[in-house]
């Protein structure tokens, strides 16, 4: 699919991109030397994840990511909860490799799930030299501590099974085509039946198309580059299935220009609070300022956050000025400010408690609690 690349002259695009770039400059510079910055750059992956769903019109509480990346679920993960948790994966994968990495050929194969051993960001490095390069590699690490996770890669690998016989069964199913039919290609034949995927809608070609349109971006200002990438994103739908990437993909373009290197914008934050109708705008113009128009609130409601961060961190820290070195509460106010919500299981979890000890040290420390009658017990902060 053709991208017809904007004219950029107009004034009014001109001035939403000062606009943008001047909210994210003082983002970034205030983010990478900040008190809170590292509260402020995990709590934001939460809040990116849910509105990367919020965007695409599915609606995921913030609570219920936190508690399922903990694997303390209280009820069964929804399929929009499973996307926004990948969503969360993602972005921590993205964040913890080379600031060009998730525009490179390589990166984007790992985020599609087509190369998972080839990874070349920190994480794989990390895994050590001695583990094999088998299926269960493709585990994530975090997936360590689930009670459930022998069961899971059972049934892991008896999907595994079944496919295999499915694509043995296309292969046959290829070579007695009659009429010098041909057999169905190695990419074809690899998952994609044709109840779950459309054999016309070519993504690598669209993705490899989308990557073109990267030099171009460059010879732009950052914040229009990315704008400009975000709307061919939309129009041209490399990936169907993982659409909500785009939001990503544009953040590490912004971190690979040095725009914003102190964290992974949280774009998706900004973006939700653009109507519908500029967003989906049949008007080139008007989607290129509701992008830059996104990055700028963005960059408005990351500043707001880590004053807020910043003030309930102090307040917090008033409480446990005269405490004994080896308190427990200064691991809980760093946990409170990378959480939206902790629950007394979280909070034993990190800080290494038992619940009832979890129980005294929130009311110790004077978190407000966050949940209704009826729910599970969370704290966090206002």
């Amino acid at each position: 699919m053709r991208y017809d690349i904007p004219d950029f002259t107009l004034q009014t695009q001109l001035s939403a991109t000062i606009e943008a770039e001047d909210r994210l400059a003082r983002l970034d510079e205030r983010a990478g030397r900040h008190p809170v910055a590292e509260g402020f750059r995990e709590r934001g992956q939460f809040f990116d994840a849910a509105g990367a769903l919020w965007v695409a019109g599915e609606l995921v509480h913030v609570e219920d990511l936190v508690l399922h990346d903990a694997h303390m679920d209280v009820r069964a993960p929804t399929h929009e909860l499973t996307i926004a948790h990948a969503v969360l994966r993602a972005r921590r994968r993205i964040w913890l490799s080379d600031p060009d990495w998730a525009l490179s050929p390589a990166g984007l194969a790992v985020l599609r799930g087509e190369q998972p051993a080839a990874d070349p960001s920190p994480i794989a490095r990390q895994a050590g030299a001695h583990s094999e390069p088998d299926e269960e590699s493709d585990v994530e690490d975090e997936d360590d501590d689930n009670p459930l996770s022998r069961e899971f890669a059972e049934i892991d690998a008896a999907i595994a099974r079944s496919q295999r016989l499915l694509d043995e069964q296309a292969g046959e199913r290829g070579e007695m085509v009659s009429g010098g039919g041909e057999r169905p290609s190695a990419e074809e034949a690899k998952g994609q039946l044709g109840l779950l995927f459309d054999d016309e809608w070519d993504e690598g070609a669209r993705l490899d198309a989308w990557r073109l349109l990267i030099p171009s971006a460059d010879r732009l200002p950052a914040c229009l580059g990315a704008a400009m990438l975000f709307d061919a994103w939309e129009q041209m739908e490399p990936l169907r299935r993982q659409h909500w990437l785009g939001g990503l993909l544009i953040s590490a373009y912004l971190r690979a220009r040095g725009k914003v290197t102190s964290h992974l914008l949280c774009f998706n934050i900004g973006l939700k609070t653009i109507r519908h109708e500029r967003r989906r705008s049949r008007d080139q113009e008007v989607r290129l300022r509701a992008f830059l128009d996104a990055l700028a609130l963005t960059g408005e409601q990351g500043l707001k956050e880590l004053d807020r961060l910043f003030l309930a961190k102090t307040q917090m820290e008033m409480r446990v000025r005269d405490r004994r070195s080896n308190s427990s509460l200064p691991a809980l106010i760093e946990l409170l400010l990378s959480r939206p919500i902790v629950s007394a299981g979280l909070v034993a979890h990190h800080v290494g408690v038992t619940q009832r000890g979890a129980l005294n040290l929130v009311r110790e420390l004077g978190a407000k609690e966050m949940t209704g009658r009826g729910r599970y017990r969370g704290w966090g902060i206002l």
